[in-house]
């Protein structure tokens, strides 16, 4: 297989740290994503090679696109965020619809979207704009792979007291907690393995593809 080029979209987030980390020392094939104020902030300390710009900035995003063959989309918001100004139609699907145009006109032939558990029946705003940000990413005109995973533990996330406990009583592939590592490696080792294709990893299905991910 050709080798692969990988635009992490995201890159400054929990999950996208991660990713970063577990790349190491092999980041090569790695164009992290980072706001112009976000690099601003980091300085220094913002990964090598970074691709610095606003997703809306279409020219400067297909310059980006390249020489890429992989977009790695983990951008997505809280409520908690909402008083600065973010919403799940700006940092959910906005981002989204951005990457999916501009892959249009670049060599990227895989999408991996960081969606969630429940998105496939969706209620709720949350849950919604995780579902539209899906639709965008299969119309996309690229093979792509969608991670629906349910709670995040590790890098900053954790859940309630007993939470866990009781969602892995109730649907125990499905909803069983993932630690953040486990998620971030299982991404990119898709994402560089091209593999699975036009799929949905929920589940059980994730759960296969975290096992795939281990190193031998």
């Amino acid at each position: 297989m050709a080798p692969r080029r990988i635009f992490v979209a995201g890159a400054n987030g929990a999950t996208g740290r991660t990713l970063l980390t577990s790349a190491q020392p092999n980041t090569s094939d790695l164009v992290p994503h980072l706001r112009p104020d976000t690099a601003a902030r980091l300085g220094e300390s913002a990964p090598s090679g970074a691709a610095v710009l606003d997703l809306g900035d279409a020219a400067a995003l297909r310059a980006a696109l390249t020489n890429c063959t992989t977009v790695i989309q983990l951008i997505g918001t809280m409520r908690k965020r909402f008083a600065a100004g973010d919403t799940y139609a700006s940092s959910d699907i906005g981002t989204t619809r951005c990457l999916v145009e501009a892959c249009r006109d670049s060599p990227v032939d895989h999408i991996v979207l960081l969606s969630s558990v429940g998105a496939g029946s969706p209620r709720g705003a949350y849950l919604k704009a995780k579902a539209e940000a899906e639709e965008l990413v299969r119309n996309s005109g690229c093979a792509w792979t969608i991670f629906r995973p349910s709670a995040f533990v590790g890098g900053g996330h954790s859940m309630p007291w007993g939470s866990a406990s009781l969602l892995r009583a109730v649907a125990p592939k499905r909803y069983r907690p993932i630690d953040i590592e486990d998620l971030a490696r299982t991404l990119l080792w898709v994402a560089r393995e091209r593999n699975p294709l036009d799929a949905v990893l929920e589940g059980t299905s994730l759960w296969e593809a975290v096992n795939r991910s281990l190193p031998a």
